[in-house]
């Protein structure tokens, strides 16, 4: 049997999450892959993601880009569009980092193009892979009321993008994976702490067959914290995305007497990192030439989603401008009440002298 050809990679990226996705790519050389260089316009920082996963550095995306198969695009978010239709058009097979891109225009190109290409276009939805996750998925039917919490501390590398956009766009993401419906209406709120954008948001979703979500993202809490909570007929489905635990609560009468009707499981759960299950689908993908999970278009809806969600956290912002002006009536107002204020003290004034 011949022996498959080996997958040359590269990663644009050199930051937390490009060098998670370097160091993972350079354990898998079993999986028939080979991790050629990383690139970032940092060289010091390129070089020692390199040097500790023995490949090259990089500070040009078009020097490496020659050498490699397939790519992980582990870029700032605004540069995702350019630096994927960039790796599109040279042929590359490409797993592009949460969000797929600022805006829908943007994820729309990548899409097309990689459709016209017949490449490989994946979205780093890395939750999708979390051990805890694939195994809940066993237990999940037709979920009726989700809640969905994610909070962390907060980091000043994601102070350019909304958390809806950072965190809670993973959530969005599940949501759309879980319940096998439109969303037919949203309800956001958020604020800004830190940043310039919302550093928490928390959104209701109602879905087309009743169901409803409840989903929070915070990057303004000291602690972290990821589950979820599902609740469906004749029971519920608890996920602890942090330490990749599932509980499954199941009503065991149709009337529920006492505790002793419910019975509580606790599914043995894969310990196998998100990441690397995240990469060898990818692969596998390439392989195989199936569309992967999520593809663009799917990630595209998450984005879509996000965006709704971001405009309407902004619908009653007021645009902030240098100078406030008062109306002309209240301004004439203001002056005459000022005339008469130094009148009045001026007449006081005048009669204290005279005493």
């Amino acid at each position: 049997m011949a022996q498959e050809k080996t997958i040359r990679f590269g990663v644009l990226g050199a930051g937390k999450i490009g060098t998670f996705h370097a160091r993972t790519l350079a354990g898998l050389k079993q999986a028939g892959v080979s991790l050629v260089g990383v690139c970032d316009p940092d060289l010091m920082r390129a070089q020692k993601v390199a040097w500790e996963n023995n490949c090259t550095p990089y500070s040009k995306p078009e020097e490496l880009i020659p050498q490699i198969d397939a790519v992980i695009i582990a870029a700032p978010t605004q540069l995702h569009h350019k630096l994927g239709m960039y790796c599109l058009e040279n042929g590359l097979h490409t797993l592009v980092e949460k969000p797929i891109a600022v805006t829908m225009e943007e994820a729309r190109d990548l899409i097309r193009l990689a459709k016209r290409k017949e490449l490989v276009l994946q979205v780093g939805h890395v939750e999708r892979f979390n051990p805890a996750v694939v195994e809940a998925n066993k237990f999940i039917k037709d979920p009726r009321f989700i809640t969905i919490n994610r909070q962390g501390p907060y980091d000043p590398r994601m102070s350019n993008i909304s958390v809806v956009l950072d965190l809670m766009i993973h959530d969005i993401d599940l949501l759309l994976t879980l319940v096998p419906s439109e969303v037919t209406s949203i309800d956001a709120t958020g604020l800004s702490v830190f940043s310039a954008h919302e550093d928490i948001a928390n959104v209701r979703f109602r879905f087309a067959n009743g169901a409803v979500a409840d989903v929070t993202a915070s990057r303004a809490s000291f602690e972290r914290a990821r589950y979820m909570h599902l609740f469906q007929k004749d029971g519920y489905v608890s996920v602890d995305f942090m330490n990749a635990r599932v509980k499954i609560y199941k009503k065991e009468k149709p009337v529920i007497e006492n505790m002793q009707d419910i019975t509580v499981q606790y599914p043995k759960v894969e310990k196998q990192m998100p990441i690397t299950a995240e990469q060898l689908h990818f692969i596998n993908c390439i392989r195989t030439n199936k569309t992967p999970s999520p593809s663009g278009e799917k990630g595209s809806k998450a984005l879509e989603l996000a965006l709704k969600i971001t405009e309407q956290i902004h619908r009653f912002d007021v645009p902030k401008t240098t100078h406030l002006h008062t109306p002309k009536p209240l301004q004439m107002v203001s002056d005459v009440a000022r005339a008469a204020q130094i009148m009045l003290d001026e007449t006081l004034e005048h009669m204290k002298r005279e005493d």
